[in-house]
């Protein structure tokens, strides 16, 4: 009997000193010198740096994961200038084509519209006062396929800055539909 209660005594007592305050929690850390890291703030002073400032500039020349640098800038010039010195790199093909489509229909057909004169929903509905350019206008099916990645990239007149949003294949893409489908 005597070690029965000693057996559930020991029982009650090793629950009462496994539990913890949070589920999420081992109770123990394996280091915990970087479980428990000095964090500074980004706008918070940091004795670490002779400046005292946390957020830093990145190094110069350094490139952001996953962006792709673009040479020109968003005026006239550089439009002309990247559309001698870009070539779309891509064929014409149904899968390019249709892939093509579906990104004009994401990032394209509320302004250009399906048939790509300048009648998307946001310029019929009212919501956007002026006409967005027509995509199927002499202007632009003179233009070479590097001016319209170059508009497309970084703006063009009242056209803000896809470049950020679309990567550039698929900006590619976007003007092999323009070209096939659209301009016919």
């Amino acid at each position: 009997m005597i070690y029965r209660n000693i057996l559930v005594c020991s029982v009650i007592l090793l629950a009462l000193v496994s539990c913890d305050r949070t589920r999420s929690s081992t109770g123990w850390d394996y280091m915990p010198d970087m479980y428990y890291s000095n964090a500074y703030e980004s706008y918070t002073p940091n004795p670490n740096f002779s400046d005292q400032v946390t957020m830093r500039m990145p190094v110069e020349g350094t490139v952001p994961r996953g962006m792709v640098p673009f040479a020109w800038e968003n005026n006239d010039e550089d439009r002309i200038a990247a559309g001698e010195a870009l070539i779309n790199p891509l064929d014409i093909s149904s899968e390019h084509l249709s892939q093509g489509k579906a990104s004009y229909d994401i990032f394209c057909l509320s302004c250009h519209g399906p048939e790509g004169d300048g009648q998307g929903y946001l310029f019929t509905s009212k919501r956007y006062p002026i006409p967005p350019a027509s995509l199927v206008n002499d202007k632009v099916k003179a233009m070479k396929d590097g001016e319209i990645y170059h508009s497309i990239t970084v703006g063009y007149g009242i056209m803000g800055a896809h470049g950020g949003m679309i990567v550039p294949e698929d900006r590619w893409k976007i003007i092999l539909h323009i070209r096939e489908n659209l301009q016919k």
